[in-house]
């Protein structure tokens, strides 16, 4: 293909209609008027060689090849936006909307100091945190609409993957809790009444996981989609959690929760920063990246007296 005849707009409103399969739609997406992108279309059928859309019933569907055409088509274009983002990021003047991606306990973590960083340096940019959604389901356009995700693994494809803090995982009480220390035991452990926490995109707590893998179980009460929902139900019942402890530490005075150390330890928890390869130049994402990092380390050098640690040293059948 001469690319030297190749008119831009093309690519503009092929990805319209990928993304509307309508022609109508699609006009009105891009500013055309119907006869205009109808002749897009053509024009994309020819140079293509595919009818990309075609009418099954009383709609379009896309063919094959075009649902092919989408993911390389977004990052071809995002690339062609890349050439004219300039070259710095005034921070004291951008109004800039960054998307981010972070389940409810890095939201609670992270998103007050990194917002208390943000409002000295940028007043006018704003965040905007959407909920944690597994890799698996995540779609080529939505992910294109995300400037970074906070999570653990290394299960997303086209992004860049750096640490961000780690954590380790304990159990969370409230004050006066009946079984107390005792839950530093294996058996008492197993069989308190746990809240099971399994976030979207998951099929089960990856405690329980682990638990399987050496031949345990716990007593599963209540299953929730969130840490802090748990956290908010342990302080007013007897349930147990099994969460990270710096979101124990974060929550303890606020809802008199006591922190036990656990029978078993599942290691260290990494959480990661992950951002779009495709805009690893972005000044802006560049500056946020490196706020964020600063705020991760900033949870070591925190003091964590709002916790009451109780000290347990594991039984021997543990």
């Amino acid at each position: 293909m001469n690319l030297a005849a190749l008119d831009m707009n093309l690519l503009v409103a092929l990805d319209a209609l990928l993304r509307e399969a309508s022609v109508s739609r699609a006009a009105l997406r891009i500013g055309l008027s119907q006869p205009a992108a109808s002749h897009a279309l053509q024009r994309l059928r020819d140079l293509l060689g595919d009818p990309l859309l075609v009418r099954v019933g009383a709609r379009m569907e896309l063919t094959p090849r075009a649902c092919a055409l989408r993911g390389p088509l977004l990052q071809a274009l995002d690339q062609v936006r890349g050439l004219f983002i300039p070259d710095g990021f005034d921070a004291i003047s951008s109004e800039r909307c960054f998307r981010l991606m972070m389940p409810d306990l890095a939201v609670e973590l992270l998103i007050p100091p990194l917002v208390a960083r943000i409002s000295a340096l940028a007043p006018n940019v704003r965040i905007d945190v959407v909920p944690w959604r597994g890799p698996a389901i995540m779609t080529a356009e939505f992910v294109r609409t995300i400037d970074m995700v906070i999570s653990i693994g290394n299960d997303f494809r086209g992004f860049h993957r750096q640490l961000l803090y780690t954590d380790s995982d304990a159990l969370a009480v409230c004050g006066g809790h009946a079984a107390g220390t005792r839950l530093a035991q294996r058996e008492a452990f197993l069989k308190a009444r746990h809240v099971a926490v399994v976030i979207r995109g998951q099929n089960e707590d990856l405690i329980d996981g682990w638990l399987r893998r050496k031949g345990l179980e716990r007593r599963i009460a209540l299953v929730v989609p969130g840490y802090i929902e748990a956290l908010h139900i342990v302080s007013r019942t007897d349930l147990v959690a099994f969460v990270p402890r710096r979101l124990i530490a974060a929550l303890a005075r606020r809802l008199a929760l006591v922190t036990v150390a656990p029978p078993l330890d599942p290691g260290i928890d990494e959480q990661f920063m992950f951002t779009p390869t495709r805009a690893q130049f972005d000044p802006g994402l560049i500056w946020l990246r490196q706020l964020m990092l600063e705020t991760g380390r900033g949870l070591d050098e925190k003091e964590q007296a709002d916790v009451r640690q109780i000290d347990v040293t594991p039984s021997a059948d543990s």
